[in-house]
């Protein structure tokens, strides 16, 4: 929402579809086709937005996914043993002679270390929000506003992340009057080959690491990467050099031609 950008956009580029990337926002696991798809819808939804993939897909698994029965059994080793060693001992076969444990108290042992683990698990994927045992997951547009919770290191590394600055610029430009555009990529492809757009023309978000631009005049408003920026007014031809960083006034002899 802070850069605008639009769902469908985001649909476009990571081949997800919107429904899906709403059901993330919304926290909707059941509408998304498994735990598998998930966390990759998240890693590539978050890659998308510059977001940190990899603390958002543990935090998922640490609230949303149960551990598996290899996982439990892992926790009581040594249950497993005794229970071979024991041989059919129980309430009927063998009580505690022999040095066997009767059945039911293998059972209550087991259903013991199984909340057990299942608390630990819990405890480490929730937040504490004041006793009352809500629980709220982190959406990768929410985690692009503040830091994900889960550890000191998570939140310092997601710090550094945020800092970073973005690996490619984003231009969305919107005319307010006739207005020429010609906008190429470093590689000199043409990204919108000389169009003449009009006041409420729809021009795409162009997406590139730097791009050239050159304008038939000012009729028109600028934002790289969701910062605005200042078009001089000017009847003449114009032109901008973009990147990550913003953009910056172009030579005419430097400006793109686009035939």
């Amino acid at each position: 929402m802070r850069a605008r950008i639009d769902i469908t956009e985001v649909e476009q580029a990571t081949k997800i579809r919107a429904k899906y990337l709403r059901a993330i926002e919304n926290e909707e696991w059941g509408l998304l086709p498994g735990s598998t798809f998930v966390k990759s819808f998240i890693r590539e939804y978050a890659e998308y937005l510059g977001v940190d993939a990899r603390s958002l897909v543990e935090e998922y698994k640490l609230r949303y996914e149960r551990p598996s029965e290899s996982e439990l059994r892992a926790v009581s080793p040594g249950l497993s043993r005794d229970r071979g060693r024991r041989g059919g001992g129980g309430l009927g076969g063998g009580g505690f002679g022999g040095g066997s444990l009767p059945r039911w108290a293998i059972t209550i042992a087991l259903l013991a270390v199984i909340v057990g683990a299942l608390f630990l698990v819990g405890s480490l994927g929730g937040d504490d929000d004041g006793g009352d045992g809500a629980t709220t997951g982190t959406t990768p547009t929410q985690a692009a506003r503040r830091p994900a919770s889960g550890g000191r290191a998570r939140r310092a590394a997601h710090r550094r992340h945020r800092g970073a600055a973005p690996a490619q610029a984003g231009l969305r430009l919107t005319p307010t009057a006739d207005v020429y555009v010609c906008l190429v990529d470093a590689d000199g492809r043409a990204l919108i080959a000389g169009v003449i757009y009009r006041a409420g023309d729809p021009i795409p978000l162009q997406r590139a690491r730097s791009m050239r631009l050159a304008l038939g005049n000012s009729n028109v408003e600028m934002r790289v990467n969701g910062r605005a920026v200042e078009v001089p007014p000017s009847s003449e031809p114009i032109g901008f050099a973009i990147s990550a960083g913003g953009a910056t006034p172009l030579p005419a002899d430097q400006q793109p031609i686009c035939t």
